[in-house]
């Protein structure tokens, strides 16, 4: 087998931890360090957090930098040995300094069809926009923000029951594979970048708790993809009863002609809570109360038969 090359990888969440593991486990490259971001305290005990991909590297007893911010990323010089640095959902924005150090220098794997959602949350976005594919791009980094060459894309359907979570799995196995491809092809002086075409760029901001709220006048079909698209994180809610309702999953009754206002309180029965909404109705199936854990909405309704005797509020 040919020598590899010199990579290093810097990657933070699960996703990019998935990409790590596909690259240790199935190509003959030298890993050299990784980069991920620093312990933080976490959930409701403030406890300290590992990132699932120092977890990976410390089981495969990989050097690993948590440098604070990109600045200090590469104090060491450690890059300009490198061939490649490769990048994925990181955290932090490299310098041109760092990108330039690298002998092909840094490489980013981005969960969307390049240039249609840049930036933060493509996932979420694709599915809140309607998309019905979407993919992994392989692309040069540089200054902009997802803005470099495209070097490599691998598309991927958005089924009509697909969530931010099922979508990030298939993107991780993607991006594992369409990775793999490129640092074969870049062994073998055949990866060829195109530029992305910016009249076509859209953005995928960062996602926040309140975008997750539900505003029932908006229609069925743009509730469900909010709904889909909030799961598993931060997960969509409504307010009733002076409580904040999570939902987890829900259907549009497609076959009931909504003749309520938005809001309004259609059905509740072990089937599900059935609510108006600007044009059908949604079925919500699995929900949650702050604090416990979530249920099936038979589950709910057999301990609380009574919960969504009043309207939902706005």
């Amino acid at each position: 087998m040919p020598q590899g090359l010199n990579i290093a990888f810097a990657g933070t969440p699960e996703l990019a931890a998935k990409i790590l593991d596909t690259i240790i486990n199935f190509s003959h490259h030298k890993i050299q360090r990784i980069y991920t971001q620093p312990d933080r305290p976490s959930g409701r005990g403030k406890k300290i957090q590992t990132s699932p991909v120092k977890d990976l590297a410390l089981l495969y007893n990989l050097t690993i930098d948590q440098p604070e911010s990109s600045a200090e990323l590469d104090s060491a010089d450690n890059l300009s040995n490198l061939d490649v640095l490769i990048v994925a959902a990181y955290g932090l924005i490299l310098t041109e300094d760092v990108i330039r150090k690298p002998r092909y220098g840094c490489i980013n794997i981005h969960t969307s069809l390049l240039p249609r959602w840049r930036g933060a949350a493509p996932i979420q976005h694709s599915i809140i926009a309607g998309d019905t594919e979407t993919g992994i791009s392989i692309m040069q980094m540089d200054k902009g923000l997802d803005t470099g060459d495209i070097f490599f894309q691998k598309t991927c359907p958005i089924k009509p029951s697909d969530t931010s979570g099922s979508l990030h799995d298939k993107l991780a196995t993607l991006g594992g594979e369409g990775i793999l491809y490129f640092l074969d092809n870049l062994m073998k002086n055949k990866v060829h970048p195109k530029p992305q075409d910016n009249t076509f760029a859209t953005y995928a901001t960062k996602i926040y708790k309140q975008d997750a709220r539900i505003d029932w006048s908006n229609t069925a079909i743009e509730i469900d993809r909010l709904i889909r698209a909030m799961n598993p994180a931060p997960i969509a809610y409504f307010d009733i009863n002076n409580t904040t309702i999570r939902i987890w999953e829900s259907e549009i009754l497609e076959k009931y002609t909504n003749k309520l206002n938005p809001g309004v309180i259609a059905n509740y029965s072990v089937n599900g809570v059935d609510i108006a909404t600007a044009d059908k109705i949604i079925r919500i199936l699995k929900l949650q109360l702050p604090g416990k854990k979530v249920l099936t909405i038979r589950e709910f309704y057999n301990g609380n038969p009574l919960f969504f005797s009043i309207n939902a509020e706005n």
